[in-house]
């Protein structure tokens, strides 16, 4: 019998996230950090950082990363699982490239790598993965020993994932006045990406109307409807929309958005409305100031009962889940056929993505794929 741990051959989880400004001196900073390279002005960026000035400079992603990385911890060591969890964004400190030297320095060689993003996309998925090359690279120039570094696949239909979010829709439901509830309208909510970015989002093969990304959000909605359908007793009219668009306006990106589907809904007759944010790991800026700022305004405005849903966040659960993925993936980088958990139609997402999967805009290495130069 082997001695080996269950999590071997990994020797470290990276919990790899967006990053967000911890006070009002931060936020134009980080935003240079997220828009570097496009030119835009600085007293623009003080324009959008309006949405943080809102909540004291401060985003709630990374409280939110530290409360999932108690969680992981707590589960880990609760299963006997000795794997240490780190943590790194691209945007802010703890900053991704320092993350990475630290593990480096240490001596951890594999290191498994959970994205707070549970879709196949340029911006959910690829880009990540540029940006652990471009820390690699900077690694390798700095003379230390490259660790290998892959992804844990997309978890958009993990039971561990799709859970949560149906009991939070059913309790946004309990929250509605009792006369509207059998009534209410789901809608169930995801960033807004341009529409080329959809359409090659995924493996190529899939590539066409709305690719991986519409398709994975319209199984986990199916999912989460199916569920509170059985629950509840009750047949409710649902609709996959978008938020938090932002970029060009002659680019087209995917549509409806939320405020105006509140008001088509409203017209329609709809009683009430459910927001179920099921594109988001947690209840950062974009959950708070798109729905409960913004969108919950347009309701008011326009006289419609509305409750938003609570994201996954750090649920025992879905900490559970990213230990099954982390077992599963050590156990298939043995040469073991370990049972891959997934709800829907869809099945499990491949753990190693293709080449073409989600094209960069331009050229650039990605590591944790089929191209990485960093295998």
């Amino acid at each position: 019998m082997s001695d080996l741990p269950a999590h071997a051959p990994y020797d470290a989880l990276l919990l790899l996230s967006f990053g967000g400004p911890e006070g009002p001196d931060d936020v134009v900073p980080f935003l240079e950090n997220v828009t570097r390279g496009r030119g835009i002005p600085r007293e623009r960026l003080k324009e959008v950082g309006q949405h943080y000035f809102l909540f004291g400079g401060v985003s709630p992603i990374n409280d939110q990363n530290r409360e999932l990385l108690r969680a992981l911890r707590e589960d880990f060591a609760a299963h006997g699982m000795d794997l240490p969890v780190h943590w790194g964004n691209r945007n802010w400190a703890p900053y991704l490239t320092d993350t990475l030297r630290g593990l480096a320095r240490d001596g951890h060689r594999r290191i498994l790598t959970l994205t707070t993003s549970a879709y196949a996309s340029y911006s959910g998925c690829r880009q990540y993965r540029e940006n652990l090359a471009d820390a690699l690279a900077t690694l390798e120039a700095e003379g230390l020993e490259v660790p290998r570094v892959d992804k844990l696949r997309h978890y958009f239909n993990h039971p561990g994932f799709i859970g949560p979010m149906v009991d939070a829709t059913l309790a946004a439901l309990d929250r509605l006045p009792e006369g509207v509830r059998d009534g209410a309208h789901l809608a169930f909510t995801t960033h807004s990406i341009p529409v080329s970015a959809a359409d090659t989002s995924g493996p190529a093969a899939g590539h066409g109307e709305g690719g991986a990304y519409v398709a994975e959000h319209l199984d986990v909605a199916r999912l989460v409807a199916a569920a509170v359908r059985e629950e509840t007793g009750v047949e409710r009219d649902w609709r996959l929309v978008y938020q938090s668009r932002s970029g060009a306006p002659h680019i087209p990106w995917l549509e409806p958005d939320i405020c105006d589907h509140l008001e088509a809904v409203h017209g329609e007759g709809a009683p009430a409305v459910v927001m179920v944010p099921i594109g988001f790991v947690s209840d950062h800026m974009e959950v708070k100031y798109d729905l409960d700022t913004e969108a919950t305004a347009k309701a008011a405005e326009l006289g419609l009962p509305v409750a938003r849903a609570a994201t996954v966040g750090a649920d025992p659960r879905f900490a559970a889940a990213v230990r099954e993925l982390v077992l599963e993936r050590a156990a298939s980088e043995r040469g073991e056929r370990p049972e891959r958990c997934a709800l829907g139609a869809l099945g499990p997402s491949h753990d190693l993505c293709p080449a073409g999967c989600c094209p960069a805009r331009a050229p650039r290495l990605a590591a944790a794929g089929a191209d990485s130069p960093y295998a």
